[in-house]
């Protein structure tokens, strides 16, 4: 059995969750989320890589940014410097 095939699953799964969190009003559990979707983009980029999807894997990379920024302004208005 190819068990790095097998990493969709849980890639879905934790995607999943990931979103569901980020949903939240509560910012400890949007914190949660966006850990959560960074790895979902790492296991993503395993499984793309060796399906050799990489489409896929340029892509998870680029969410990947996107959810450090999201982290980033997560963080409370005292420690983000304000964008003009």
């Amino acid at each position: 059995m190819d068990y790095l095939h097998q990493l969709q699953w849980p890639a879905m799964i934790v995607t999943v969750v990931a979103a569901w969190l980020i949903a939240s009003q509560a910012k400890r559990k949007r914190k949660i989320g966006f850990w959560c979707f960074l790895l979902s983009n790492g296991i993503w980029v395993v499984w793309g890589w060796h399906d050799r999807a990489y489409a896929l894997v340029v892509l998870q990379i680029a969410l990947a940014i996107l959810n450090i920024r999201g982290a980033y302004k997560n963080e409370p208005e005292s420690s983000v410097k304000s964008e003009a």
